[in-house]
């Protein structure tokens, strides 16, 4: 299923690389998917990694390795556990005579252009040396505001930044069922999606592993954010031993992207996670931005929030559903004097002469319903 893709992010949940009972690190598995990687490697694929793993194992030195909640407490065990999780896998891709490297994410790293560029470039950098980017979130300094939340949001985020054409996610599921399997019999498996409709998402649950943060919502929406930058998306079980040479049809669910990666961007436009602001269009304008045409002050009704020039809003339509993101031409309080207004107006209004568009077609992303 993935020999036909070049550039593959591979993310690795908590409940396969870390052991159910005893909280270690799973060495066999571990050293399994190595050698998967080193076989991939081979014929020429580009891979990273993003791998959790952290905050469980330095649970078991922080609060008598019960469930810890605090933020603090968190932030102590990932301070502990990312040592230990670089040194295993430091170990075992060297066994495959691969070099790896580190790299610690924070919301801000993807969200913040000049900071989401500089990422893009060190990953570039370490590839064209050969060497395997390892990728955590910084759990030890992220606080709430500041966080992906889970390692398939920062999974998605990492593809969409390098371009990628495959992100793997491997977990303790076997893709994604019509109910949750644990409850149902009568389930069936999802082994193809081309389009994730409001059905598709119905299906997703909510919960968790014992170690992990994400669950199968989470895998949706990643796969959503790959498939609108043209990337696919592989859901599989990795429970098993070479989780990635043993992925079928069977075992997964293929989420195929109709498009091949595009505008990079575009993409970090598309894939904002907590925008600024939300404008509201009239029919006339929603039309025009699913034309691919710019978004012009006349066609706005409404704005909401506290940004400035620059930032990432939301575009709705009268009924509330999100059609576009994009980068605002102007902060709140020029934007409120001016939508409803026509473009030769704003000179007038304003007291200088700003762009005729409230937000260009060029910084301008529509979003497929």
């Amino acid at each position: 299923m993935i020999n036909n893709y070049k550039k593959i992010v591979i993310k690795i949940g908590s409940s396969s690389i870390i052991d159910d009972q005893t909280g270690r690190i799973r060495t066999a598995w571990l050293n399994s998917i190595c050698k998967n990687i080193s076989l991939l490697i081979k014929e020429n694929k580009k891979i990273v990694i993003v791998s959790s793993g952290a905050i469980a194992l330095g649970r078991k030195h922080i609060g008598n390795n019960k469930n810890i909640r605090k933020l603090e407490d968190k932030q102590a065990a990932a301070a502990i556990g990312q040592i230990e999780l670089a040194y295993y896998w430091q170990q075992s891709l060297k066994k495959y005579k691969i070099k790896c490297a580190q790299l610690l994410l924070t919301l801000d790293d993807s969200e913040i252009r000049r900071r989401y560029l500089n990422a893009r470039k060190t990953i570039y950098s370490l590839q064209k040396n050969k060497i395997i980017p390892v990728i955590n979130e910084n759990d030890t300094v992220a606080t709430e505001e500041i966080r992906y939340g889970d390692n398939d949001r920062l999974a998605a985020r990492v593809a969409q930044m390098i371009d990628a054409d495959l992100l793997i996610m491997l977990s303790d599921v076997d893709g994604l069922y019509t109910k949750r399997p644990q409850k149902n019999n009568k389930v069936k498996k999802i082994s193809n999606v081309k389009k994730i409709n409001p059905s598709i998402e119905k299906m997703a649950s909510s919960k968790s592993s014992k170690f992990g943060s994400g669950g199968m919502a989470t895998k949706i929406w990643a796969a959503k954010i790959c498939m609108n930058s043209g990337c696919s998306t592989i859901i599989a079980n990795g429970k098993k031993n070479n989780p990635l040479q043993n992925i079928d049809s069977s075992n997964s669910t293929l989420f195929q992207a109709s498009t091949s990666p595009g505008n990079s961007r575009k993409k970090w436009i598309l894939n904002h996670l907590h925008p600024s602001g939300i404008i509201v269009v009239d029919n006339g304008a929603e039309k025009a931005i699913l034309q691919n045409k710019s978004l012009l002050p006349s066609g706005v009704t409404d704005i909401k929030g506290n940004f400035a020039r620059g930032d990432i809003l939301s575009i709705v339509n009268e009924k509330n559903s999100k059609i576009g993101i994009g980068v605002i031409a102007y902060d709140f309080s020029e934007a409120k004097k001016i939508i409803g207004k026509k473009s030769k107006e704003i000179k007038i209004i304003l007291g200088y002469e700003g762009r005729d568009e409230i937000i260009h077609k060029d910084d301008l992303v529509k979003i497929n319903s």
